[in-house]
């Protein structure tokens, strides 16, 4: 099984440009295409570069949410001065969280971690619940060609 975590978040918030998933989330490749393709929007258009230079920090994350009842991708960074055109501010509660760690590609490990703690971790745990709500993956540049990430998704004790 997949390694992970418990810790204790205190709550944040993240802003963020969206899109409403269209795509099945049990097929992963049109689900990765859909989000490289609006990614590759957002850095076309310049709302990538607004909101990296909003940042605090170089974390980017990609969030994924039921906002009126649809799920949603959104392109995220922890802000330190307002994005007017910003799809979302989207708020995370203090909870514990699963945190599912690792390394690999730029381009495939949002979905790899994301995969491995809906796949695996939370599909086998007896003694936690996902509360529901958005749950995110941050990464970030080892300096080496490949990223660190963290999958962070919200729970209770059962």
């Amino acid at each position: 099984m997949t390694e992970y975590t418990i810790e204790h978040k205190k709550s944040f918030t993240l802003t963020a440009y969206g899109f409403s998933i269209q795509s099945n989330f049990q097929d992963m490749t049109a689900l990765q295409k859909e989000k490289s393709e609006f990614w590759g929007r957002l850095k076309a258009d310049g709302r990538f570069a607004k909101l990296k230079d909003a940042a605090k920090d170089e974390r980017e994350w990609s969030v994924n949410e039921v906002y009126q009842g649809k799920p949603w991708n959104y392109f995220a960074v922890e802000a330190g001065k307002l994005v007017n055109d910003a799809t979302r501010m989207i708020e995370f509660p203090e909870s514990e969280y699963i945190v599912v760690a690792g390394n690999g590609d730029k381009e495939t490990l949002f979905d790899q971690l994301t995969y491995l703690a809906f796949g695996e971790v939370l599909s086998t745990i007896t003694d936690y619940a996902y509360i529901g709500g958005p749950n995110a993956t941050y990464r970030k540049d080892n300096s080496n060609g490949t990223f660190y990430g963290e999958f962070w998704v919200p729970v209770v004790k059962k």
